[in-house]
């Protein structure tokens, strides 16, 4: 709800290949008070790809061109696309972006991978810099920014890119904006209250342990890899069925091992 977002702009991802209900959910957002929506074609997962959703609609052209006709037919509301580099090859970049340039979308955010290559190889910097040179919309750079170093590399190779967005990065590290624009990194007092409030919050709003538990072990999928000697912690946090048992198995972790300075590696 748009009251829970004060001082935050907050742009709803809608997930489909239905322009129907592209459409319907996107009017129901905007009744929220909701005015940008983002169509997400960027997801890598089997499960959506396997149903011609996210990353595995840019294999169906011709599909996908007619969907955007009719997604692009509202006047009133902005979209903007996040986008991979195509489903199998990058070479399916330039026929995705000859299409994307007939919509006066508010932002392409590219994440220059393939849905193939999942998160694996790097991401492809010459396609998306030949992607600044294609678009006529405006560029947002996504993919593997998870230190200072990584968006300072970024910003000097590109500086013509004014808009970046950070995934899983921003994750694993919940200080990583801070640190780029002050340069001050988090600390561990701050990272544990940052935790517990979440973990409070998730209480409130279930009323009970299970599903906070299970959203807390989401987070730490990605927040475990910023920690020293993270594997039999991150272990014990998958293992934690009762709440006391999480509790035991974070104190621990914070209490025994370091935030990682710079770059940390997912696995």
């Amino acid at each position: 709800m748009q009251e829970n977002n004060k001082g935050i702009n907050i742009v709803p991802q809608i997930l489909t290949n239905d322009s129907k209900d592209f459409i319907v959910t996107a009017r129901k957002l905007q009744q929220l008070g909701y005015n940008e929506i983002n169509l997400n074609l960027g997801c890598p997962a089997g499960t959506v790809v396997s149903k011609n959703r996210d990353s595995g609609f840019l294999a169906k052209r011709e599909e996908l061109d007619i969907f955007l006709d009719e997604i692009f037919k509202i006047n009133d509301m902005k979209i903007s696309i996040k986008t991979r580099i195509g489903k199998d090859s990058p070479e399916e970049f330039y026929e995705l972006i000859k299409m994307y340039n007939k919509y006066p979308m508010e932002e392409l955010i590219i994440h220059p991978r393939t849905q193939k290559d999942f998160y694996g190889n790097k991401p492809n910097l010459d396609v998306f810099k030949d992607a600044l040179s294609l678009s006529s919309n405006l560029i947002c750079y996504n993919g593997d920014i998870f230190t200072v170093s990584d968006y300072n590399k970024l910003i000097k190779t590109f500086p013509q890119v004014k808009r970046i967005m950070i995934g899983r990065g921003i994750l694993a590290n919940p200080g990583l904006i801070n640190e780029i624009k002050n340069n001050t990194t988090i600390d561990k007092q701050v990272l544990k209250e940052f935790h517990d409030e979440i973990l409070n919050k998730y209480i409130e709003l279930y009323n009970e342990d299970r599903n906070a538990l299970f959203r807390m072990k989401e987070l730490w999928r990605y927040m475990i890899y910023i920690f020293s000697n993270n594997k039999k912690y991150a272990k014990k946090i998958k293992k934690a069925q009762k709440l006391n048992c999480y509790n035991s198995a974070i104190l621990s972790l914070f209490r025994e091992q370091e935030i990682i300075k710079g770059r940390f590696v997912f696995t």
